[in-house]
């Protein structure tokens, strides 16, 4: 690595980015608020979003329309989520030197990309396609990464790293250092909470192949990026952790409002805000508690305050709420809209408690803007909720959801496939489920169960009997390698499962939305099926002005509420 100076307060610019592939339905949240917090401290920070960008808008839609050109239609299961595995996986590949790429090898290798998780075969002329796209995509970042830089001559880079981003943020880290060996090239983000996650195997391997990356912080930012940038960690450090600073986290009452100026808000469905960090749980599949920590949350004036401030200064209504569990807040949160007389509109995680089974409660939800439930069900299985450590019960989720729905507020269901130990009738249960709840889910969202070595909260014991799934040559050019576990279901199997799981929720009619197109249909379903049903995403586009319809929310059904079963643990 090259020795440089960091940047001073108020003088050498800070660039913060993050870069395709995301789907840009909010403005990096992340980046924000890591630009407000510096800001307050005399730091000059310029932010940018290159999901955003007009190169790139099309770039992973051309690649998954010529990818299911080839896959069977049969096979395509819940596309776009699985299919970001060969994509992601192929740009990384790709990366590899010319002068080390052996052509041969490198088709073979995305040709294994597709077989392990379509399980279906694509020959060298698909390949070739596909690497057109990717060519084109790669020259695109270079010239817009390129002119960034000459335009804004930062001293600091700093890259917002997800599994689907790493390629791009790679290859602009390495361009980054070609042009000027001087910047300081730093990384955080997701990615080292979940492959790239302290302790896993894969991180050590990285740091060898991307000696370009100066530093990489794990977990949440604020604190420790500063104490870099104040020289109080180590410098000959190259991994930074929140045990470097003592376990100190950010105190959420006196955090600044994130800074979207940079980003033309327009382009984004949602505005992004967030009442706390980290989750009151530790479900066994989930990294959450690993990245951010201690549990903290906001009062609900505070969170009021700040919303109504993002409206006032950026004119969205609508915002989707980064949080891991709205439980904590929802009450207290629906109250104080209603007492401040304006309603904001908020989409967010919600766990199935037995409080979100009381019509009442989800009633003065409504009433306080609560838009859409994202309800992390996972299964319908009482034998596999317990595995996960979900501590909710099926009765639960199936009152929780109609709860939710007879309100009016949007029911997104998001399901786990094939978690290990679940057999073909914890499978059916949730088949089941979703038919049993048909007309009161807005969409479902569901994904196999995906492993990452030393990263999940409950590890159960997967991690003494895993498999490789790419072969071990492919190290070089993926750099992450991919594990699972051997258990049962097979992976074939959960992935099986997966086709049978959006083929069962397609004949029943229930959306799956993928595009903007898609929700303006869902929504056309829902104010059908719910007669309180939120307003659509299409009344919330620029210009639609100022939207208030919780005055007409009635009661339908009389609350059901009686339990019988445990499971509920209060907050």
């Amino acid at each position: 690595m090259t020795s440089h100076s960091k940047p001073g307060k108020g003088r050498e610019k800070i660039l913060l980015t993050l870069l395709p592939f995301w789907a840009p339905l909010i403005p990096p949240v992340g980046i924000a608020n890591l630009k407000s917090f510096l800001q307050e401290r005399n730091f000059t920070v310029a932010t940018f979003d290159g999901n955003a960008a007009e190169e790139f808008r099309d770039f992973s839609a051309v690649y998954f329309d010529l990818l299911k050109e080839v896959v069977p239609a049969e096979k395509w299961g819940n596309f776009y989520v699985v299919g970001k595995d060969v994509l992601q996986n192929h740009m990384m590949a790709y990366l590899e030197d010319d002068e080390k790429k052996d052509a041969e090898k490198y088709n073979h290798a995305i040709r294994i990309l597709v077989q392990k998780t379509f399980f279906c075969e694509i020959d060298d002329t698909v390949v070739r396609r596909l690497n057109r796209v990717l060519a084109d995509f790669y020259t695109r970042l270079e010239r817009w990464f390129t002119a960034l830089l000459e335009r804004e001559k930062p001293a600091l880079v700093g890259f917002s790293v997800f599994e689907s981003t790493l390629p791009a943020s790679l290859f602009a880290a390495r361009l980054t250092k070609a042009k000027n060996p001087d910047i300081n090239v730093i990384m955080g983000g997701g990615v080292f909470s979940e492959q790239l996650a302290l302790g896993s195997p894969n991180l050590d391997f990285f740091l060898e192949k991307a000696p370009y990356v100066d530093k990489i912080f794990i977990g949440e930012g604020e604190k420790l990026f500063l104490d870099y940038l104040e020289d109080r960690l180590p410098a000959e450090q190259r991994v930074y952790t929140l045990a470097d600073i003592g376990s100190k986290t950010l105190d959420l009452s006196t955090v600044a409002l994130p800074d979207y100026s940079d980003f033309d808000i327009g382009q984004y469905p949602f505005v992004a805000a967030y009442t706390s960090r980290s989750c009151p749980f530790q479900c066994s599949f989930c990294s959450e508690t690993v990245f951010y920590g201690k549990y903290r949350k906001k009062s609900a004036p505070q969170i009021v305050s700040e919303m109504t401030g993002l409206y006032e200064k950026y004119g969205q209504q609508l915002f989707l709420m980064c949080d891991s569990l709205l439980n904590p807040v929802v009450h207290d949160l629906s109250r104080e809209f209603i007492n401040s007389g304006k309603i904001m509109y908020w989409d967010g995680y919600l766990r199935a408690d037995k409080h979100v089974c009381d019509i009442e409660n989800t009633l003065l939800w409504r009433r306080g803007g609560f838009y859409k439930a994202k309800l992390g069900l996972e299964s319908a299985s009482p034998r596999v909720l317990e595995l996960m450590n979900k501590k909710i019960t099926p009765n639960q989720i199936q009152q929780a959801v109609s709860s939710l729905a007879r309100a009016g507020i949007k029911t997104s269901t998001c399901w786990i496939i094939g978690h290990p130990g679940e057999t073909e009738e914890d499978f059916q249960l949730t088949l089941d489920m979703v038919e049993t709840l048909k007309d009161d889910i807005y969409e479902v969202w569901a994904c196999p169960f995906y492993y990452y070595p030393s990263a999940q909260a409950g590890m159960n014991g997967w991690e003494e009997k895993t498999y490789l799934l790419y072969p071990a040559w492919m190290k070089e050019m993926l750099i992450i390698q991919t594990w699972y576990p051997e258990c049962e279901p097979s992976r074939e199997e959960v992935y099986r499962r997966m086709y049978r799981f959006v083929e069962h929720c397609e004949s029943l009619g229930i959306p799956n939305p993928f595009t903007m197109y898609d929700l303006y249909r869902a929504d056309r379903r829902w104010e059908k099926l719910q007669k309180n049903a939120v307003p659509s995403i299409m009344e919330f586009e620029k210009g639609a002005g100022y939207i208030d319809d919780t005055g007409g929310v009635i009661k339908l059904v009389e609350a059901r509420s009686q339990l019988q079963e445990e499971g509920d643990f209060d907050f």
